[in-house]
């Protein structure tokens, strides 16, 4: 199978998937909305990665010797900075991620980048490095074998190097020392859209009110698009945490507006079902300008003195190749499968597709929003 061929295959596939009606099924609350309160919190950290073999910072880096005299200086041994050069030690930045609720003693993975010019991580060691928070308490503090994605094999220039050997993690490398801070349900939650719709968060109100209020008063009520009210009913006041999981369970029909994904990269193409085309016709045809240029030799004949000399004489040939346009007709209420198999009979790549539902866009005939990657 050539190349273009498999292209149009996975053009084909993609759209196809697109279109097809598993892309309508009910989906869980759990997986479209959030708790507002209950989040994730990003943490900081600076430290020192010892042990490594002969690659950490050099002499150009003189925080890391810095920060190395400081943590030897709080153990009892007074160090000049200026008087040591340490080349199995990094400077780092550590960064993790804290849960929602997480309790002291807790384990989390942290992520380890060197900041300094340390060529290699590999087989480090992370020392006890305190992790804050944006307000700049510590709620966790990080120390571990640094395990990196890449390697660095050979020496000078006969080296390999493999992925990102400066980076790494230290798998459940903290241990969290205080809870983050988060908002406890009392008289009702705040549900938050992780893509804004008015559709959706209708649909949603109606199915909590069917579901846990069918016997009496609302008790979820749409704020906005991106946010949903919902009242603890009495049946749950006790019992806040089966109330969310309640609500984590039902299932909605979400809504979305019609959008076109085109990767020009890679020649990617995803296309909703949704996607409505006006009638409209349809003239592709490729141009094909090839310009070719050889060099010859020119030797002068024999005998044919002295101003004669050897010269380079270039040709230069020009193809020009247009192939005949291709006529694709739509009629009123094409959808996404009646472009795909129209555009896929003239033969036509990837590329060729992301041009057309530019022009298409472009004349008013293509009601749906194209992101370009």
């Amino acid at each position: 199978m050539t190349t273009k061929n498999i292209q149009r295959a996975w053009i084909v596939l993609l759209l196809a998937l697109a279109a097809s009606p598993l892309c309508t099924a009910a989906t869980r609350l759990k997986d479209i909305v959030s708790i507002e309160g209950v989040r994730e919190n990003q943490l900081i950290g600076y430290g020192v990665v010892v042990g490594l073999n002969g690659t950490g910072d050099k002499r150009q880096t003189f925080f890391s010797a810095q920060t190395l005299t400081n943590m030897l200086q709080r153990m009892g041994v007074v160090v000049n900075p200026t008087f040591i050069l340490i080349r199995n030690t990094a400077a780092v930045m550590i960064t993790a991620t804290l849960p929602p609720f997480a309790q002291p003693g807790t384990k989390i993975d942290v992520s380890v980048a060197a900041v300094g010019d340390a060529s290699n991580l590999q087989g480090g060691l992370l020392v006890l490095t305190p992790l804050r928070a944006a307000n700049g308490q510590v709620y966790a503090v990080a120390q571990g074998s640094v395990i990196t994605g890449g390697f660095v094999a050979g020496r000078g220039g006969n080296s390999q190097v493999l992925n990102h050997p400066t980076a790494g993690r230290v798998p459940s490398g903290a241990i969290v020392e205080q809870a983050p801070p988060s908002i406890e349900p009392d008289k009702g939650v705040h549900l938050q859209l992780h893509n804004a719709d008015f559709i959706t968060a209708a649909r949603i109100v109606t199915a909590i009110n069917k579901t846990l209020a069918a016997a009496g008063p609302p008790i979820a009520e749409a704020k906005n698009s991106a946010l949903i009210d919902v009242r603890i009913p009495d049946a749950y006041r006790a019992r806040s945490v089966e109330f969310i999981a309640a609500i984590e369970g039902i299932q909605v029909d979400t809504d979305r507006s019609a959008r076109i994904v085109v990767n020009e990269k890679t020649g990617t193409v995803v296309l909703g079902n949704d996607v409505r085309i006006a009638p409209v016709s349809i003239l592709h045809g490729n141009l094909t300008v090839e310009v070719e240029t050889s060099y010859s030799v020119s030797q002068p004949a024999p005998f044919s003195g002295p101003g004669a000399q050897t010269v380079v004489v270039p040709q230069v040939n020009v193809g020009v190749k247009e192939d005949k346009a291709q006529d694709v007709k739509l009629k009123e209420g094409a959808s996404v499968d009646d472009l795909v198999r129209a555009l896929v009979a003239i033969g036509s790549t990837p590329r060729d597709i992301i041009a057309i539902l530019q022009n298409l866009k472009a004349a008013g005939a293509l009601n749906a929003d194209i992101d370009v990657l």
